[in-house]
């Protein structure tokens, strides 16, 4: 049997980082996966409940939030619990073996950014001429000597 899942898409909500009596990182999102076509209904969507343990569960807290887009590996799961009305609720969930950070958290991009442009240097302004060795100003090249 094949029990695999691959999926890109953006997360509809931050993630939730908790701990188990271990102490063991689990942290749960859900993604939301565009459709090819609208369904009767209008729905454009699909939306898949996302688990992820330990150290990757870790990094996905501190470095994805709302809208950010990542890539997901894993398993199906399917499950049921008692909900507080004493109705039974089926689950299924993605259970990740591995998650890609397509795009990172909006205020840590715009952030970055603009250390970037602080240690932003233009380039013209710097004489290269003065730094750099000419003692290959002339050398030539038979046709011989190319490779391809």
């Amino acid at each position: 049997m094949i029990n695999k899942f691959i999926g890109v898409g953006r997360l509809v909500r931050d993630p939730e980082l908790r701990r188990t009596n271990t102490g063991d990182a689990v942290t749960s999102f859900t993604l939301a996966l565009n459709r090819n076509f609208q369904s009767a209904d209008g729905q454009q969507a699909d939306y898949i409940n996302c688990v992820v343990w330990n150290k990757v569960a870790e990094n996905v807290e501190k470095y994805c939030s709302k809208g950010s887009l990542v890539g997901v590996e894993g398993r199906l799961r399917s499950r049921s619990y008692d909900n507080a009305q004493g109705q039974k609720v089926y689950v299924v969930e993605v259970i990740c073996s591995s998650v890609q950070f397509l795009e990172t958290k909006k205020k840590e991009n715009s952030q970055q950014s603009q250390v970037d442009q602080d240690n932003f240097y233009d380039i013209n302004s710097v004489d290269l001429e003065k730094n750099f060795d000419n003692s290959f100003n002339s050398f030539d090249i038979m046709e011989d000597d190319i490779q391809f």
